[in-house]
């Protein structure tokens, strides 16, 4: 039960981020990329814990393909339009887990970031 309320709510979360992803028109990278490469880390997001290696896979994965300034603020927006629909996310997990993962990102994982400011 619980993995099909976790994939219901990574299908969401996809589909609202296509739909928004056309205010990023410029980048290459889609918010499907980027909610299919963070979904593994949807318990650590929650409950904290130990970072599952799938998940660090897919944060080092998202940095390598953010490349450029469109992809960064794509990846940046796309992270705060799906965090506000997940329930039970901690921010603290959320802001701590590029560290975690080894991965250093110009901006701060927080629901006030301006993502057009991103570079």
């Amino acid at each position: 039960m619980v993995g099909s309320r976790v994939h219901t709510l990574s299908s969401c979360l996809m589909l609202v981020c296509i739909l928004l992803s056309s205010s990023y028109a410029e980048a290459a990278l889609s918010c499907g990329t980027v909610i299919g490469k963070l979904t593994p880390c949807l318990n650590y997001l929650r409950m904290g814990g130990a970072v599952p290696p799938a998940c660090c896979t897919g944060v080092q994965g998202l940095n390598a393909v953010a490349k450029t300034t469109p992809d960064r603020q794509t990846a940046c927006g796309c992270m705060k339009s799906a965090a506000a629909g997940i329930s039970g996310l901690q921010l603290p997990f959320a802001a701590s887990l590029p560290g975690k993962c080894g991965v250093n990102i110009p901006y701060k994982i927080s629901p006030t970031t301006d993502c057009t400011t991103v570079k």
